[in-house]
């Protein structure tokens, strides 16, 4: 059965988990390469943004289709802006400080 309370929490968090974890290691190869850009980066570019977004959309939708398809709509719903709500959170909280000079 669904938890409702943690799981939104839990999805919201790994979509910024899998934030950092992607930003951290295109931070840290970039760091070690002086070479210029080839043909194959805006590949690379590509290929990861596709990626993220099928990551984000097993996050943030998977479970409430499985929702829908099972006729609860209303929790459909409210899971889905749950999850939002989470990552919206901590989307503001990253702006903050990153904005205020913290890091």
């Amino acid at each position: 059965m669904l938890n409702m309370n943690k799981k939104p929490i839990q999805n919201g968090l790994l979509a910024s988990t899998y934030i950092l974890l992607i930003a951290s290691v295109m931070n840290f190869a970039t760091r070690f390469s002086d070479k210029p850009d080839s043909f194959l980066a805006p590949m690379l570019f590509i290929s990861i943004f596709t990626f993220s977004a099928a990551v984000m959309g097993y996050l943030f939708v998977f479970e409430p289709i499985q929702l829908l398809i099972a006729g609860k709509k209303q929790q459909a719903v409210n899971f889905f802006l749950q999850t939002l709500g989470v990552f919206g959170i901590i989307t503001v909280i990253i702006s903050i400080v990153v904005f205020s000079g913290l890091f």
